[in-house]
């Protein structure tokens, strides 16, 4: 069967009786140019261990057991797990796990030897997957995913630029990321509402780390809630301190929380966490 082709996507979705949900993102891709391009993106190796999310028919599936040495392949749609058991039930390199990908413990695969995620992830909870991998111990070497224009444009955004926030500096700390490929609609079946991009993450060595990550993420939160204002504002209130400490930085107290890049957040949540207040916070 060729997923490719949209005729007998249609086909199979009409045998499994199977309306794909809006709501949970179940567009399926039946571009082959663009299958192409994911897995010629990913540079996968014999011995490559992938995650896969939101595997859905199986169309990216088949490429990665193929070219890589280990695939798991984790979808939350019951019947769909069902026609991938039974289409991948001779292929000896494939897991596949029946669960929300958001409950499923990732740190595990990923300390198992998962370097890569190579996915169309579903777009409802493609952010927040892509922060729990960054986050995880062992986070992934590559990832190469299919999302919404809209994330892409946030991953990718440089500061002082409207698309720029907590989800730019959180991926961008330990990835390098770039758009491969832009997808239109009608690259899937059903065709989304929105365009789509091929996102390629390498993971790399931060030129500072966080002393304490959790602050770190806390005080990316506080500050682009109100990206609007002033740091000096924002911070006032919490961390007295920021009066020195800002300018102590290169910063200006005037300064919007758009126009720091991830490496001058590492700065400024360092140098508060040197402090009581940073501390406490």
């Amino acid at each position: 069967m060729n997923l490719t082709a949209p005729s007998e996507v249609k086909a199979l979705l009409a045998q499994l009786e199977f309306r794909p949900s809006k709501v949970l993102g179940q567009n399926f891709l039946i571009d082959s140019n663009i299958l192409r391009i994911l897995v010629a993106t990913a540079d996968l190796q014999p011995g490559d261990a992938v995650i896969e999310i939101g595997p859905g028919l199986g169309v990216l599936t088949e490429c990665l057991v193929s070219n890589a040495g280990r695939v798991v392949a984790i979808e939350k749609d019951r019947r769909l797990a069902a026609h991938l058991r039974e289409r991948f039930r001779e292929t000896a390199n494939l897991e596949l796990i029946e669960a929300d990908a958001l409950d499923v413990d990732l740190n595990k695969h990923l300390a198992g030897g998962c370097s890569k995620v190579v996915a169309n992830l579903p777009y409802s909870v493609a952010s927040r997957l892509l922060v729990d991998l960054a986050e995880a111990p062992k986070r992934p070497r590559q990832m190469v995913v299919t999302v919404q224009n809209e994330v892409a444009d946030r991953l990718t955004a440089k500061a002082d630029t409207d698309d720029y926030g907590l989800l730019s500096v959180i991926l961008q700390l330990r990835y390098d990321i770039s758009v491969r490929k832009e997808v239109s609609p009608s690259c899937f079946y059903p065709p989304p509402e929105v365009k789509s991009a091929i996102v390629n993450m390498i993971l790399r060595e931060p030129a500072v780390q966080p002393v304490n990550y959790n602050q770190f993420k806390e005080l990316l939160k506080l500050c682009f809630s109100k990206r609007r204002k002033q740091l000096g504002g924002i911070l006032r209130k919490r961390f007295p301190q920021v009066e020195t400490t800002l300018p102590s930085l290169g910063l200006d107290l005037r300064s919007r929380p758009e126009t720091l890049n991830p490496e001058q957040w590492v700065r400024l949540s360092n140098a508060l966490c040197c402090t009581v207040g940073g501390r406490d916070a």
